[in-house]
């Protein structure tokens, strides 16, 4: 029995198992088994002949977004009309065969907006260079759905269930969990808050699973079994993700109010240009960028060449970005801005950035 048949025996296992307190550990550890094989998907085969070709994009920019969808919903159409690149986009399916770049220039920072061949189902398992796609969407820093409104809910469940199976986490924070594997003295197993969804035995099951028979673990926040596995195996991805529901114009105005409402969704219409403004401020507040403006002593600061920066960005931060060797030659910094008391401040190096702030270094 090859590992697509086994992952297809245990995921009708678990539909067909009723969930309560009796069969919690059987469902714990047919999850076990589901993350161990679906991992041993993923590892590339060690026969070099069959080599696939891959996406090689170079990372550019100052933050990476990845479109992410099934064939025909508007992601060539949407990239053509948020950046400068031209992206074929025609009325049949998988118009677009390959990784097609381009750049959003949006408050000063240069955005890279990747428009991904389209998804189809079971792309998790290779179909359709569905791995080769997925492994990009790994490497961005926000991944935007882009969904049919003219569909329904079908398409958004379909692609969710595609990137959890190879370990992508949408809108999902790490679990607060401590683990450490040893080298002996069995497993020792804590928690500092009530656990309803896990319990001792159950941790130890999972964990004899992948013959791991000394660790210590400390449950910090009630985890589910699925949390715990994703801690264990470690190579999960945690990202941000908008569900982007184009071809509004083909629906009803309850149905375009019942998907605006949904959280982490905004409803556009590529091909009338509506609500795109609105987008490009969602994914702006998604990404977590800042733009820090210097200034010389005795000048106005320049406001043409900002420096893009990671929400709570140091002073130290913007030292690196502007030299490695700045901040050695630190001495003290003045700033004008939201994240000071009074204008200018006088800051260390630990001081923490906000938006549009302007900064003034000064050397020993």
């Amino acid at each position: 029995m090859g590992i697509l048949e086994k992952i297809a025996e245990i995921e009708r296992e678990i539909a067909r198992t009723q969930k309560n307190k009796a069969t919690e550990y059987h469902l714990g550890l047919l999850k076990a088994k589901l993350a161990k094989y679906r991992a041993q998907l993923l590892e590339p085969s060690k026969s070099a002949a069959n080599k696939g070709e891959g996406f090689d994009v170079m990372k550019s920019g100052d933050a990476r977004v990845a479109l992410i969808g099934f064939p025909s919903v508007g992601k060539s159409t949407f990239l053509s009309l948020m950046t400068s690149t031209a992206s074929e986009a025609a009325s049949y399916e998988f118009t677009t065969l390959t990784c097609i770049p381009g750049v959003i220039e949006y408050k000063g920072a240069n955005i890279q907006l990747l428009d991904l061949p389209g998804i189809i189902e079971g792309a998790a398992q290779g179909k359709g260079r569905g791995r080769q796609v997925i492994a990009v969407a790994r490497t961005s820093d926000v991944v935007i759905m882009m969904l049919d409104a003219t569909k329904g809910e079908v398409q958004r469940s379909l692609l969710e269930k595609e990137l959890e199976s190879v370990g992508i986490r949408l809108n999902k924070t790490k679990p607060n969990i401590y683990f450490k594997p040893k080298k002996g003295g069995g497993i020792s197993f804590n928690s500092t808050v009530p656990l309803t969804q896990c319990s001792e035995k159950l941790v130890q099951l999972i964990l004899h699973e992948y013959k791991m028979f000394n660790a210590e673990v400390l449950f910090r926040e009630d985890c589910s079994p699925d949390d715990f596995i994703d801690v264990i195996v470690g190579n999960r991805v945690y990202m941000n993700c908008l569900y982007v529901y184009n071809k509004i114009d083909q629906i009803s105005m309850e149905e375009v109010d019942r998907l605006a409402r949904q959280p982490h969704s905004v409803v556009i219409s590529c091909g009338m240009k509506l609500n795109l403004d609105y987008l490009l401020e969602r994914l702006w507040e998604y990404l977590a960028l800042t733009c820090i403006f210097t200034k010389k002593r005795g000048e106005r600061p320049d406001f043409g060449d900002a420096i893009i920066l990671r929400r709570g960005a140091s002073v130290e931060h913007v030292c690196h970005r502007i030299h490695r060797t700045l901040a050695s030659q630190f001495k003290y910094a003045l700033v004008w801005g939201t994240s000071t008391k009074y204008s200018p401040q006088r800051v260390g190096l630990t001081h923490n950035m906000e938006h549009e702030d302007v900064i003034q270094i000064v050397k020993k």
